[in-house]
């Protein structure tokens, strides 16, 4: 890794009010690790969440940030939250383009563009997920991803964003896709946020978990976690090992 590494971890809709408090409160103690190792660590809670992280994080080195956010500006969108509010709380980061998004809802690359240049409005990082929906040779799954990061950031003033590349079949498998895999892949999302001239971060999903970052030998700028990180000892486990993961010479990056 070159750059400072991250590790993001999304809730989803795994914990109640009380257990995501009970979990915020966990992973507070442990942000002293994260900052003594010069790790970048995100949370993301639920919506209504967001303000139990502010409250619970507060003075710690822990960004917190959501798991969606709308693709309109404010005013007749029942039920959205928008990029300003998400700034207004003290959101850092948003996720974008989720392979759950896509498939649930119905996210196509319009509704993603139009998402990722809100958060740019707002001053947010997008955290955008791509990745290929069934597995297939790495070469053809890192032009899929390259393909998605381009179309997501077509038109869009945003200069600084997080890929979350996520092999949509590796989501909630037993084991994260294969190294050589995710290493071809990242390089070629890295190639394609220089072609473009965007700074950028290219962390893995896809049941990332610890021993992940070390199976990549620093072909990756950190991870992007789900339900291994419930266990604030694995992800305290994972922060010593981007710790580790760390050159020395990468402190002034961002």
């Amino acid at each position: 890794m070159t750059r400072r590494p991250l590790v993001a971890v999304s809730l989803k809709a795994y914990l109640g009010a009380a257990d995501t408090e009970r979990w915020l409160t966990e992973v507070a103690e442990v942000a002293d690790a994260a900052a003594a190792g010069n790790v970048e660590l995100a949370v993301l809670p639920s919506f209504p969440l967001l303000p139990a992280a502010a409250r619970l994080l507060a003075g710690t080195r822990v960004a917190w940030g959501a798991q969606d956010v709308a693709p309109g500006v404010q005013g007749a969108q029942t039920g959205e939250v928008t990029a300003a509010l998400l700034a207004e709380l003290g959101c850092r980061f948003a996720v974008v383009g989720h392979a759950e998004r896509r498939a649930a809802f119905h996210e196509d690359d319009d509704v993603v563009r139009a998402k990722v240049a809100r958060l740019a409005e707002a001053g947010l990082t997008p955290l955008l997920c791509v990745g290929e929906e069934h597995q297939v040779a790495p070469q053809d799954a890192a032009a899929v991803a390259a393909d998605q990061l381009e179309s997501a950031l077509r038109g869009s003033a945003t200069r600084d964003v997080v890929v979350g590349y996520e092999p949509v079949w590796a989501i909630g498998a037993p084991r994260p896709a294969p190294a050589e895999h995710v290493v071809t892949v990242a390089h070629a999302l890295r190639e394609r946020l220089d072609a473009l001239g965007v700074e950028g971060r290219v962390v893995y999903g896809g049941a990332a978990g610890p021993g992940t970052l070390t199976a990549l030998a620093g072909a990756v700028d950190g991870v992007f976690l789900g339900r291994f990180a419930h266990d604030v000892a694995a992800l305290r486990d994972v922060l010593d090992e981007a710790a580790a993961a760390r050159p020395a010479d990468s402190a002034a990056r961002p």
